[in-house]
């Protein structure tokens, strides 16, 4: 008896674990989130095809090249929930595309002003004298003098003749629809301006200025020609004859915007021969 006493009782504790098993499981957690991270991009496409075209191509430029399109992209524009206003309808303006898509859409602005020049009765016969090209720098448009001279510009003068003033509006309208920057260039020839206190400079600055004003009347934006550039005789179309016509020219340039180094187009010019005359540059 007295062992029974002195005994220890055992006691014995079972914990019973709660376990979390199949409907109970954090798998279902997994399948929620994939659930709604589809629902919540189905709810974007939506969202983005409710928008205008020019939100639609800002969305793609992004994904295709968002270093340069904000780069380039013009500070301070709110892209969520713009209507229709200007500002949006000016976005493919700024929009920066890849080379191929920027390669395509100057090649057909090249025809569309190509083949209006030649649909129009006046304008078709100024078809050697307007030279539209895709080349390395992007879509370059030359309106250069004919043989007989003076057909776009005064002598000396920066007021522009109704054959030229024609196919700037021409060009501008067409301009109008290709997203990217728009430089315009000035060109004399070798022939130095006579007078003092003005230059072959001046009068190219001047020219190119004036292009763009007809341009911008025409129909493109305001805000899209980037510079205004001029460059005297430095250079010619023809370096081979300095003082021919058709080195007296207006170059309206439309860079590759993805390429920052297509500005950089001297080094390809040669120097022109400078000749004195006391006849007025042209």
């Amino acid at each position: 008896m007295r062992a029974d006493r002195g005994a220890r009782k055992v006691v014995v504790v079972r914990r019973k674990v709660n376990g979390h098993g199949g409907r109970h499981g954090g798998s279902w957690k997994v399948a929620y989130a994939d659930f709604v991270t589809a629902m919540m991009a189905f709810f974007m496409v939506m969202w983005i095809m409710g928008m205008d075209q020019g939100v639609k191509d800002m969305v793609q430029g992004y994904f295709t090249n968002p270093v340069g399109f904000k780069r380039s992209f013009s500070a301070g524009t709110n892209v969520l929930g713009v209507g229709n206003s200007a500002t949006n309808l000016d976005v493919k303006r700024t929009l920066v595309l890849n080379r191929r898509d920027q390669e395509e859409s100057f090649k057909e602005a090249a025809e569309e002003i190509r083949g209006l020049m030649a649909s129009d009765s006046v304008l078709g016969g100024l078809g050697a004298q307007v030279e539209v090209v895709v080349t390395k720098e992007g879509l370059r448009i030359e309106l250069m003098e004919g043989p007989e001279g003076a057909a776009f510009f005064e002598v000396s003068s920066t007021a522009l003749k109704p054959a030229l003033r024609a196919v700037l509006v021409l060009v501008g309208g067409v301009l109008d629809d290709v997203p990217g920057d728009v430089v315009v260039e000035g060109h004399t020839d070798a022939l130095p301006y006579g007078g003092t206190g003005y230059s072959n400079w001046d009068l190219s600055v001047a020219r190119a200025n004036a292009a763009r004003r007809v341009m911008e009347e025409g129909g493109l934006g305001e805000g899209r020609v980037m510079e205004v550039r001029g460059y005297a005789d430095r250079r010619l179309k023809l370096p081979s004859d300095p003082l021919a016509a058709r080195n007296r020219r207006i170059s309206i340039l439309l860079p590759y915007t993805h390429d920052p180094a297509a500005d950089a187009l001297g080094t390809a010019f040669p120097a022109s021969p400078r000749r004195r005359s006391a006849a007025g540059g042209r």
